[in-house]
């Protein structure tokens, strides 16, 4: 029996959740946000950007977009006067859109700005900040904690406060490792002096230290020196937000961002948290293998991040280099992932004016999907696990292309006691030695190191897998077409969403036990398949 990909009813259940008046276009930010969807849309983009374009908040709103927020505090640098943020600020409040302000803390180790005009600097003042060491001794810009840092963030923060600014984003990094993949710190005299006399740890600690990192191997000087960094993150993040107790503090997270990162996830579970994404032009996120990646990230930040609190880093950066198509795709990866906030930006070059047209209907579109989904928990044979091991030592290269499958997934904070659970080799590694156990379900990396299934990430191999799949879990839907797609199930609504990762439009065929749906989705489209029973 075959259904249509959105039945009637249950755009009217969507058309009724989210008002009359968000299903009609030209409307203003507010109105929009105001609807109550369970999704909102974001924009990051610099104030001097509406002072030269007099119809980009026009452009911005008609897209569909509620909030705007403004880049603020600068890692030491004020790069817009308070009284030219409050001037943008008005005029996009009084065109209905909320405003709020994004602060860079500590700085970044590369341009992460794009700026066009280069009038903004890319490091912090050396007059006043330190910059951090590295393990091999080198001075880089940011990832690291020095006084006056934490004093002049805080007083930043207060100052917004102040002039009525109720949200702000601690942003573009909030971290202390230079990359994904880095076990981070600053390893300079005073961090080295104080971990040593905190945890009484001597110079042979230290050169343990310092080689467990190296070989990625968890000691008791690694575990040590990753708390301690996360202790140092952490208080400073305290520290920002008690200096404005009545605004609300955010955290960026980078792809993958956790404990090695200073980043102790746990701590930030009642923050708001943008969630980690790496793939920020064609090159990286245009692969079967970049979006699973992407969807990867965003679903084990959620583990930790509330899904109201839940924020995307959906960036094209450079600006240009990430074409309007696979921008508005990452906006998928906020729906499967179920993060309420998408936010969009591209450093202080925008991305070029004729995005927001294309992008317009793809937050209405993944705005309604969402409303359907919300909330419900994923399903699956397929098991996403990112374990300790990958949050403390690992390069954070995920087995994830098991998400493009077709079948269907959840994600597991401990290994699950049936299905199939992807591994990364340091996952991996930690069953071999008996760290991480299972609880039922069957292991599957590459090396064959957890004495489950030895399998890399070979697209034959993971569709005679997925045959597999389709003869014992019957009672599971899978798309039986062995083709590129995200298969993301939704028991308790009875619903299926299917993600196509092609570039050209697909036709697809559900099946559970005996019955099929038929299904159609653009290029890096969806569809939502209901009624499945």
């Amino acid at each position: 029996m075959n259904h249509p990909c959105l039945t009637r009813r249950t755009v009217l259940k969507v058309a009724a959740g989210m008002g009359v008046g968000a299903m009609v276009g030209g409307l203003r930010g507010a109105e929009i946000a105001g609807a109550r969807s369970v999704r909102e849309f974001h924009a990051c983009m610099n104030c001097s950007l509406f002072e030269e374009d007099s119809e980009l908040i026009g452009a911005v709103v008609e897209a569909g977009v509620g909030h705007v927020w403004l880049p603020a505090f600068f890692y030491g640098f004020w790069p817009y006067s308070m009284e030219r943020l409050g001037k943008v600020r008005g005029q996009l409040e009084r065109a209905g859109v909320e405003v709020h302000a994004i602060n860079i803390g500590l700085g970044h180790p590369g341009d992460s700005l794009g700026d066009a005009s280069q009038k903004i600097p890319l490091a912090p003042p050396v007059d006043r900040w330190k910059y951090a060491v590295s393990i091999d001794g080198q001075k880089t810009t940011g990832c690291s904690i020095h006084a006056p840092a934490p004093a002049e963030n805080a007083a930043a923060m207060a100052k917004l406060a102040a002039n009525g600014y109720s949200r702000v984003f601690v942003d573009d990094d909030f971290r202390l490792a230079r990359t994904p993949g880095m076990v981070g710190g600053c390893f300079c005299d005073e961090h080295k002096k104080r971990f040593l006399e905190g945890h009484g740890f001597d110079g042979g600690n230290w050169g343990t230290l310092i080689d467990s990192i190296r070989a990625r191997k968890r000691t008791k000087e690694l575990d040590a020196w990753i708390e301690f960094q996360c202790d140092e993150l952490g208080g400073t993040f305290k520290g920002i937000q008690a200096a404005a107790p009545e605004a609300k503090l955010g955290i960026m997270v980078m792809v993958f961002g956790a404990e090695k990162a200073g980043i102790r996830l746990e701590d930030y579970r009642q923050t708001m948290m943008r969630v980690g994404e790496e793939h920020f032009n064609d090159a990286g996120f245009g692969p079967v293998k970049g979006k699973c990646d992407e969807l990867y990230s965003a679903l084990f930040h959620r583990r930790f991040a509330r899904a109201d609190l839940a924020y995307s880093e959906s960036t094209a950066f450079p600006s240009n280099m990430l074409s309007a198509k696979n921008l508005a795709a990452k906006f998928v990866v906020s729906t499967i992932a179920d993060v309420r906030n998408t936010m969009v930006m591209s450093g202080i070059t925008p991305f070029p004016r004729e995005y927001w047209k294309a992008l317009g209907p793809a937050l209405k579109e993944q705005r309604k999907v969402h409303e359907v989904v919300a909330g419900a928990k994923l399903r699956g044979p397929f098991k996403h696990y990112w374990g300790e091991d990958s949050r403390r030592v690992s390069d954070d290269r995920p087995n994830s292309l098991f998400l493009a499958s077709g079948v269907p997934f959840e994600v597991c904070d401990e290994p699950s006691t049936e299905g199939f659970t992807f591994l990364n080799g340091f996952d991996a590694r930690a069953v071999a030695e008996g760290r991480v156990k299972s609880g039922g379900t069957v292991f599957v990396d590459e090396g064959g190191v957890a004495g489950g299934r030895k399998m890399g990430e070979e697209w034959g191999q993971l569709m005679g897998l997925k045959r597999e799949v389709m003869g014992k879990f019957a009672d599971v839907p899978v798309v039986v077409e062995e083709k590129p797609v995200v298969c993301a199930w939704y028991p308790e609504k009875r619903a299926v969403v299917l993600w196509n990762l092609g570039e050209g439009r697909e036709k697809f065929t559900l099946r559970k036990g005996v019955r099929t749906w038929g299904a159609e989705a653009g290029g890096l489209g969806t569809c939502l398949v209901t009624e499945v029973g």
